[in-house]
């Protein structure tokens, strides 16, 4: 209690408690057709590849989005740069409620939603800007829970689109933002850590091999998560004949792990090792994708092997950002903006494979081995990458260093 005393005093917390509000509300929107899936896919008549597609888009285009909000963000502050975001979700969310009536216009939509699917880099950097340095992982934690936002998306989307029509879901969800801008305009207060990144400075880490490592595995654990979560409720739906609202409340329980299993994984992180940790993930997500390929009959044992796949993709999130800050100790914010990037766009690849699968062999279960091979090309790269890891940065298994240390390109290592 004491320690959650000192946390509160040592930055602001209304501006980390509406840096939370902003990015679940946005994530929820960010898959919000990815809920609705079933309701679109009934109104024109999808194929399993077109059904990929169009939940696979707003991924994609939130994952694109992200840069040019960051350097949005640079010049006019990180709370104008998310009132504006949130100003232009409500504009999209009205145009979608208004216009979408064909499946191109519904495509058109998933480009307007990845604009919710921008705000990553901005929340987590305006959560934890009030706080020192000591307190930056646990601020940064907290508002990152905001992918939490699936969770209402999938809860409450499918009820409203039965009863209004999905395309009303739109008009009351551009309602709903009101209250993060609420909260936004009045608590939240612009950091005193001001951020000026160039173009080459935010990239940065990607002229480094261990930029597109990390980066590569993000593309397993965190576009594991999104991609999975857009695309379960088609999922269910189609796989086990349950109705569209069961559908959005079995995979309530699978992201729900995921969320909640993300500050697990950075705690057990600090302990044992992001790299231990990441390794166990990457088997147990390899393992469990391909499980629930072959229990494609049984709802009960797939749900619960969905459950555990979110549970340790969450972790792997959770792992693998407690390996940034001992990679990048000096432009921690810079590479984990990036590499939140191009792991986002991993989140593509699993709707567009799942949905290709089904459609040219009649099952899903080669949308499964496919990002299950995936993920152990992505161990194996580990396994190897961490041997000079260990004997740069980082301790043994990926603990932090008792002594601070910067790492160069050349990956030779600078002890302060």
């Amino acid at each position: 209690m004491s320690d959650f005393k000192s946390f509160a005093k040592a930055g602001h917390w209304p501006t980390l408690a509406a840096s939370f509000l902003y990015f679940d509300f946005c994530f929820a929107i960010w898959v919000l057709n990815g809920a609705m899936a079933p309701f679109i896919s009934e109104s024109f008549n999808l194929s399993a590849a077109e059904k990929g597609f169009m939940i696979s888009v707003p991924i994609l285009a939130g994952a694109l989005m992200r840069f040019p909000l960051g350097i949005l963000a640079q010049y006019i502050g990180r709370k104008n740069a998310a009132m504006v975001e949130m100003g232009l979700i409500v504009a999209a969310l009205t145009f979608g409620f208004m216009m979408v009536d064909t499946y191109d216009e519904v495509l058109a939509m998933g480009v307007l939603l990845g604009i919710a699917g921008a705000s990553f880099g901005v929340a987590l950097s305006l959560g934890s800007g009030w706080y020192p340095p000591k307190y930056k992982g646990l601020a940064m934690g907290i508002a990152g829970a905001g992918n939490s936002g699936t969770v209402l998306a999938v809860l409450f989307a499918p009820p409203l689109a039965a009863k209004f029509g999905w395309q009303t879901v739109y008009g009351l969800a551009a309602c709903t933002m009101i209250l993060p801008m609420l909260v936004m305009w009045f608590a939240a207060k612009e950091p005193p850590d001001v951020e000026h990144q160039t173009f080459r400075e935010h990239i940065s880490c990607l002229f480094e091999a261990d930029g597109w490592s990390f980066s590569l595995i993000y593309v397993v654990t965190f576009g594991g998560f999104i991609g999975l979560a857009s695309f379960l409720p088609t999922y269910f739906y189609d796989q086990f004949k349950v109705t569209k609202i069961e559908a959005g409340q079995l995979t309530m329980l699978a992201t729900v792990m995921g969320s909640g299993v993300r500050v697990v994984g950075g705690y057990i992180s600090d302990r044992i090792g992001g790299i231990n940790t990441l390794s166990g993930v990457l088997v147990l997500v390899a393992i469990s994708l391909v499980a629930c390929g072959f229990a494609g009959s049984s709802l009960a044992a797939t749900t619960l092997l969905f459950m555990l796949c979110f549970a340790a993709l969450g972790a792997g999130n959770g792992a693998l950002f407690q390996l940034v800050p001992l990679r990048w100790p000096l432009t921690t914010a810079v590479a984990g903006s990036m590499i939140g990037e191009v792991g986002a766009l991993g989140g593509g690849f699993i709707p567009n494979a799942m949905g290709l699968s089904k459609q040219h062999s009649g099952t899903y279960m080669w949308g499964f081995v496919a990002f299950a091979v995936l993920a152990v090309a992505m161990l194996v790269m580990l396994r190897i990458v961490q041997i000079r890891w260990t004997r740069t940065w980082a301790e043994k298994g990926g603990r932090a260093r008792s002594a601070p240390t910067t790492v160069g390109t050349s990956g030779a290592r600078r002890t302060a």
